[in-house]
């Protein structure tokens, strides 16, 4: 039989030949549809599929929180039952919950470039009826897609793609002001721009991609001859614990989820196009996700807020009133980013996860990350104290300092005098960390080192390379010294361009050192200098 298709030119089956089988896309050659799937349809590979063929394990699930699915009002669902479909955006309208292109851009000019006011916004859909009227010439022109302001926000409320948004909070001294002369830090207003966490914990739990690489039970693994196998949060035995702390002291936690937040925290200076201007970012990533989640390029891990940065004069930053005034900032500002998820610490939510089934969660603070610097703050101890144990800074290697627990500086802060605890237990008298007021939160025990700062720039740039440049100075003098260090540098700049490789045209002395400048230059500095 005859085909009755309608020919196709040459450039039709061309592009058609290169045509993404997800979404419909055309691409002009093979190569624009091998770019196009990495970057918008990209897959999660796992760390397991590196291994063809790993020993036999054992995996053990935490017998009580066991997040046993549930319908949208909590009731649990029989086993095997599928999930329910996600709810679609309308397909016959792209602009959804807009009527149409001229809404949506009409709300978009008001609200997000003219950001109008309430009265302002009013006015302009009075103008828009009246056109409308003059132009079809009767009051019978049907009515507009909003009869108010309020009407609109509402429909930008309806909206249900996108971050969820930033706002500022404001915070101030509330300590005595002196009548005269009084330091401008202490009249100052400092901004948190904060995001509300518990409505980002939820944009990643929806997340449909990550549901290969998600953890709704704590596990424990073990190999064929015993031995634990650690790889995700989830397996370790802080999650376990957590979960069985929750099991015994939240009611109803019976078949809920343990939700842990691992925070991160890293104040740095971008120098590009800024001016050197300091920030305090504060990351926040759910703990039910495996380390594969967290890497790749979507919303495992996202800016949660930026935390306000004090600035005074050298002499003012030596008072005790402002050095009080400024820690206690830092874990007000960390409080109020957690105040959110207080609730749903002690009794469950209703969640979604990324296997579309709705599960009851309990929150928890888990791990924060953070740097020596930082971890100093959080903690409130002596700057050269360990922020996890009783260790002396002569002596941070003592096998038998014990263990920092909440518990224990409440105590010392209720029996010694401020002296005694700055110079026998490394313990500031005036900073309360944020975690005292959490269900289950002890700071000593959830700080993560920061591998980025501590093991990859810190071992290697901090210490490895800047002992090299000082021995190379030593051993040799000033003069020879820096030839033999212009000379490497000299090196580095020239490896050639080699798969694995990157090249550095101007050595390693540059001032920005990142976790992948770090990580590079390790593959060519002990090369480099062995040549020497």
């Amino acid at each position: 039989m005859p085909s009755t298709s309608l020919p196709t030119t040459s450039n039709e089956a061309r592009f058609r030949s290169f045509q993404c089988t997800t979404c419909g896309k055309l691409c002009a050659n093979a190569r624009g549809l091998t770019q196009h799937r990495n970057s918008a349809h990209p897959v999660l590979s796992s760390d397991d599929s590196e291994n063809e063929a790993e020993p036999p394990s054992t995996t053990l699930y935490h017998p009580h929180l066991t997040a046993l699915p549930v319908d949208e009002n909590g009731n649990r669902l029989p086993p095997y039952t599928n999930p329910l479909p996600r709810r679609q955006l309308n397909p016959d309208n792209k602009f959804h919950p807009f009527e149409d292109r001229l809404s949506f851009d009409w709300a978009h000019y008001h609200f997000v470039e003219l950001q109008s006011s309430v009265r302002q916004i009013n006015k302009g859909l009075d103008l828009w009826l009246a056109s409308k009227i003059q132009a079809i010439g009767s009051a019978e022109c049907g009515e507009l897609p909003w009869s108010s302001a309020k009407d609109l926000y509402s429909t930008i409320d309806d909206i249900q793609q996108g971050n969820a948004p930033f706002k500022t909070v404001h915070f101030k001294y509330n300590g005595k002001i002196p009548e005269h002369n009084a330091p401008a830090w202490m009249t100052a207003t400092y901004e948190l721009c904060v995001r509300d966490v518990r409505h980002v914990l939820h944009q990643q739990l929806d997340t449909p991609d990550f549901e290969h690489q998600f953890h709704p039970r704590p596990y424990r693994q073990f190999q064929s001859n015993g031995d634990g196998v650690w790889n995700d949060l989830f397996s370790g035995d802080w999650a376990w614990k957590e979960a069985t702390e929750i099991s015994n002291m939240v009611e109803d936690s019976e078949g809920a989820m343990l939700i842990p937040v691992i925070a991160g925290l890293d104040k740095t200076t971008v120098s590009v196009a800024t001016g050197y201007q300091e920030y305090h970012p504060f990351y926040a990533s759910d703990g039910n996700l495996s380390n594969v989640a967290r890497r790749g390029h979507g919303n495992g891990v996202m800016p949660l807020g930026f935390l306000p940065i004090p600035k005074t004069n050298k002499r003012q930053r030596k008072k005790k009133e402002y050095q009080t005034f400024v820690r206690q900032l830092y874990h007000a500002c960390i409080a109020y980013i957690f105040e959110p998820l207080r609730a749903g610490m002690t009794k469950p939510e209703i969640v979604r996860c990324p296997d579309g089934h709705f599960r009851r969660g309990i929150y928890s603070i888990g791990p924060v990350i953070a740097d020596y610097p930082e971890q100093v703050w959080l903690s409130g101890i002596v700057q050269g104290w360990c922020a996890k144990c009783m260790a002396r800074p002569e002596n941070l290697d003592d096998p038998d300092a014990t263990r920092r627990t909440q518990k224990k500086t409440e105590a010392y802060m209720k029996h010694h005098d401020p002296g005694t605890l700055w110079d026998t237990y490394g313990i500031r008298d005036d900073v309360v960390p944020f975690t005292h007021t959490f269900p289950r939160a002890d700071i000593h025990k959830l700080m993560a080192p920061d591998l980025l700062h501590q093991v990859i720039k810190g071992t290697f740039k901090d210490h490895l390379v800047a002992w090299i440049m000082e021995y190379i100075m030593q051993e040799h003098g000033e003069v020879k010294g820096l030839e033999i260090i212009a000379d490497i540098d000299h090196r580095i700049s020239a490896v050639p361009s080699f798969p694995g490789l990157r090249r550095f045209p101007d050595g390693r002395d540059f001032s920005q050192w990142t976790g992948d400048d770090s990580k590079a230059l390790m593959k060519l500095v002990v090369v480099a200098e062995k040549t020497n």
